[in-house]
């Protein structure tokens, strides 16, 4: 990869670049490298490092959004779907298929939630991993053998996908520089330049481990900061009213020997109606994931003591072995940038 001492010097040369791209998480890095591979002079800037954020703070999955399909988005899984089959492909070393077992304790949910992921593997088609299947209370055990035995009645595997987030991050920025983009890290936006109409021309930037600052002229820009967004937003416009609504997901790393088995579980339905995974992950096991609104969006988000609580009250209804606070490995939470205009009461 290209020196950022080098990055900086084509970053400072004075010239007019297509694209500036502010943020280096997924969103920022996807789109410089779509801009760069359509023949853009592309400059991404990162006030951080890449995948900082959001992007290293996920819950490992590359997944087709199969608690949508409840909520009727097939449009909505139908993409995702077809963006994991990408990703599969083109990054098979970062992204790998997943079996998940879905146990039913109730005598309606193996064939509910059948019926549900025979749809899923419908709207993968050629992009699927496998056929979902049911499977009988001894199948069960033995995927998951940590699982909570009362009332097992079986269970739905089904197949999604695995991913290293950072290294994902990391590798699209090795691509974009591959293809002759410019992706810096630790330099930040401070500022829009714009014509005397007010459209935007360029930004000033700031080398945080100089403290050097200078402009860039673009034809265009692209804010793809996330949970910041609106911290760019006001830049354009100080009075510019809020449009994200940062959701914070929380995640607990326990030992495997809590969850010894290669097949991750999916429980459907939380009290807060979302769903909990239980994924092996690097050995250990990840416990996730909570949705908590939040009013501030701190570069280190930190899970709140509720938020645990939840996970581990949740975990032990489903293990045979309950963890407790002492058995908490690690924890680890990110922000959603989720999105509300106006004065919308949801998200």
């Amino acid at each position: 990869m290209t020196p950022r001492s080098h990055c900086l010097d084509r970053a400072r040369d004075g010239g007019v670049w297509d694209l500036v791209v502010i943020g280096g998480g997924a969103t920022g890095l996807g789109t410089a490298l779509d801009a760069v591979a359509r023949g853009y002079r592309t400059l991404l800037v990162e006030a951080h490092d890449f995948a900082k954020g959001t992007s290293s703070r996920s819950t490992k999955l590359i997944h087709g959004g199969v608690r949508y399909l409840a909520g009727g988005q097939i449009g909505l899984v139908r993409e995702a779907l077809r963006e994991r089959g990408r990703l599969l492909a083109n990054a098979p070393h970062l992204v790998h298929d997943l079996a998940f077992l879905i146990p039913a304790y109730r005598w309606w949910e193996r064939p509910y939630y059948g019926l549900g992921l025979h749809l899923y593997d419908q709207l993968a088609g050629k992009a699927g991993l496998g056929p979902s299947h049911s499977v009988s209370i001894e199948e069960a055990e033995r995927l998951a053998p940590s699982l909570r035995r009362g009332g097992l009645r079986g269970g739905v595997v089904y197949h999604d996908a695995q991913f290293d987030d950072a290294r994902l991050a990391v590798t699209l920025a090795r691509t974009i520089d591959d293809l002759g983009g410019t992706a810096l890290n630790g330099v930040a936006v401070i500022g829009l330049l714009k014509t005397p109409g007010g459209a935007i021309r360029g930004v000033r930037v700031r080398d945080d481990e100089t403290g050097d600052d200078w402009e860039v002229a673009t034809r265009g820009v692209v804010n793809a900061t996330g949970v910041f967004t609106d911290d760019v937003r006001r830049l354009d416009s100080p009075m510019a009213a809020p449009i994200v609504r940062p959701s914070q997901g929380a995640h607990l790393v326990l030992d495997r020997s809590f969850f010894p088995g290669e097949t991750a579980v999916l429980i459907p339905k939380t009290d807060d109606g979302r769903v909990l995974f239980m994924i092996p992950w690097l050995d250990r096991v990840l416990v996730g994931t909570t949705d908590t609104p939040v009013h501030s969006t701190p570069i280190e988000p930190r899970p709140l003591a509720a938020e645990i609580a939840f996970l581990l009250d949740h975990a032990r209804r489903y293990l045979s072995r309950a963890p407790e606070t002492v058995d908490v490995r690690g924890v680890y939470a990110g922000l959603r940038p989720l999105i509300a205009a106006g004065s919308a009461g949801s998200t």
